[in-house]
């Protein structure tokens, strides 16, 4: 599939030659993403200069992220397919730690760590469908489920979203809710039994959402992402192609 991609690649773009075949190429991008390699070490190894394997590694993140589906169409393909609830999770994605007031956004207070925030939706089977582009790691999974009008996106598709305790108050209408989420409870206010057992009832139906994510977080260059942040939204969707192209071999 990246082999077969990159020489799409060179044909439309005219390039004639490489310095090795897409086919090895294709492995070299594939052996970092997985086993996280180390760039100089892929080169020394196959006689290529670093920057040369970093150039190779975007370029091909950048043509498996465009194969990534948008929000809307991904939703509509479950509603075609019989689909009537999604799974909606939020991860954090470490970064390395850098200095500057910049770099202060991408702290989490919740994990206390460096990192980047993205939403994923998954289908009732576990399976990714889609991933959010990032935001600083001190923003809230509610505030980006907000700038993503994932609620507007789901009436629009007519699918239902199950979630955890995060995304408490995200459904701007009560009335007729597509987020369905836990209850809360508050100082003097406990949760009665049924609520306990509706809350258990929606962390079983949530279950495969984990499953989703630890597929994802095969790929070991997400234990801590070192590239730029600004190409962390392209890498997570790559990754989202590779993942499904995998699962459904």
């Amino acid at each position: 599939m990246v082999a077969d991609l990159i020489r799409g690649h060179l044909k439309k773009i005219g390039s004639r030659w490489r310095k090795l075949a897409p086919g090895r190429i294709a492995v070299i991008v594939l052996a970092v993403l997985r086993h996280d390699q180390r760039l100089c070490d892929m080169a020394g190894g196959n006689d290529v200069s670093a920057s040369t394997v970093r150039r190779w590694l975007l370029e091909v993140i950048e043509l498996l992220a465009a194969r990534a589906p948008r929000l809307d169409r991904a939703l509509k393909k479950i509603t075609r397919q019989g689909g009537v609830v999604v799974l909606l999770d939020g991860t954090l994605v470490r970064t390395r730690r850098r200095t500057g007031d910049e770099n202060r956004p991408n702290y989490s207070g919740k994990h206390k760590v460096h990192g980047l925030l993205f939403l994923a939706l998954t289908d009732e089977k576990g399976n990714l469908v889609w991933i959010s582009a990032a935001k600083p790691g001190r923003s809230s999974e509610i505030t980006s489920a907000r700038h993503n009008k994932i609620c507007a996106k789901l009436r629009e598709a007519g699918l239902g979203a199950l979630a955890d305790l995060g995304f408490v108050g995200l459904d701007d209408d009560p009335a007729d809710p597509v987020i369905v989420t836990g209850r809360r409870a508050t100082r003097g206010h406990p949760l009665t039994e049924a609520q306990k057992e509706a809350n258990r009832l929606v962390s079983r139906e949530r279950a495969a959402n984990e499953h989703g994510f630890a597929d994802l977080k095969n790929w070991r260059i997400l234990t801590k992402v070192r590239m730029n942040a600004r190409h962390a939204t392209a890498l997570l969707r790559a990754l989202l192609v590779l993942t499904n192209a995998e699962i459904s071999r």
